[in-house]
């Protein structure tokens, strides 16, 4: 099911969601206590493989297509971009290699050369990164969620397939602001690029979930009941994000309405509105919370209207962790 018709020009940082119906089993949701977050993360995903990030011609009428795979030059097996690159240089003197692609499921088998093999290299990667907002951390688990939305890698266009991943401490350095009709966005580097929050196991369409690191205990908050989507009401509430450096604040929001898959938001607080201009990329996943209770996650902007968007219910975010 799509999102409201009312989401006219909003930037969505997701998918599609899926309707969820109500059980029995998400009364007692209420009863579960999560940590709210709101840290600024930076994530970075080893891919399954080295991908083609854009169309490109390796040889007369041989075209190579966004989203391909390598698997082989000759008969050696490509794993890595390093891999493809050390393979590479012994045999850059090749008048013919054979290159190994994979499309859709097919294999396609490619006559080429050194030489138009090594101009392919701007266009290989074996790693996406992005940033992001840590949403809450499961104490009793271990576990974390993040984002309320789907990876989309920006030059595959598509959910990367992915073969390890990890999301780390990042520091706001500066801020894009969102005027209307350009979204803004943070401007991050990670704290530390050896020390990770915890590990990604899932890329899914409720967001990035996985192990907490436990050795970051100096980063959590107090706790909070989840509320249930029949107790959200239209008026005050607060959401948890980082505007500079590693703080993470509190600002205050309004829910300005209240649907069956989603709820709507607008900015209200003047310091964050001055600082931002609106919602920001890179903001998605950050903590909602009314009446002492956690909501959801921010996840939509409107475009024409930054200081506007929509926010995922915390029930529902939960159920990508599964």
């Amino acid at each position: 099911m799509e999102w409201s018709r009312q989401f006219k020009l909003a930037v969505s940082f997701s998918v599609l969601l899926l309707v969820m119906p109500f059980t029995s089993n998400a009364a007692s949701a209420q009863d579960d206590l999560l940590i709210p977050m709101g840290h600024s993360i930076g994530i970075k995903m080893d891919l399954s493989g080295v991908f083609i990030t854009s169309d490109v011609m390796i040889g007369k009428d041989n075209w190579l297509k966004a989203g391909d795979l390598i698997g082989q030059l000759d008969d050696v097996s490509i794993g890595t971009l390093k891999e493809f690159e050390g393979t590479l240089s012994k045999k850059r003197d090749q008048k013919e290699i054979a290159l190994t692609v994979d499309r859709d499921g097919d294999k396609n088998r490619i006559q080429t050369d050194g030489e138009a093999l090594k101009r392919l290299l701007p266009f290989l990667k074996d790693r996406t990164e992005g940033t992001g907002t840590l949403t809450y951390i499961d104490p009793d688990k271990g576990t974390y969620g993040a984002l309320g939305h789907q990876i989309i890698d920006s030059t595959l266009k598509s959910p990367p397939s992915f073969k390890t991943g990890a999301i780390y401490l990042s520091e706001i350095g500066q801020i894009k602001k969102s005027t209307p009709g350009n979204p803004g966005y943070k401007i991050s580097t990670i704290v530390e690029d050896e020390d990770f929050l915890g590990t990604i196991q899932i890329n899914g369409i409720y967001g990035i979930f996985g192990s907490w690191n436990n050795s970051y205990k100096k980063v959590l908050a107090e706790p909070l009941q989840i509320m249930h989507p029949a107790d959200v009401k239209e008026g005050a509430a607060e959401i948890f994000t980082t505007i500079k450096g590693t703080e993470v604040e509190s600002f205050t929001i309004e829910i300005t309405k209240v649907e069956s898959e989603q709820f709507q938001i607008s900015l209200t607080d003047p310091k964050l509105l001055a600082a931002t201009g609106g919602i920001l990329q890179g903001m998605s996943g950050s903590p909602v919370i009314q009446d002492g209770k956690f909501v959801g996650a921010v996840t939509h902007m409107y475009v024409d209207d930054p200081k506007k968007g929509a926010a995922l219910f915390l029930e529902k975010m939960r159920k990508g962790e599964k």
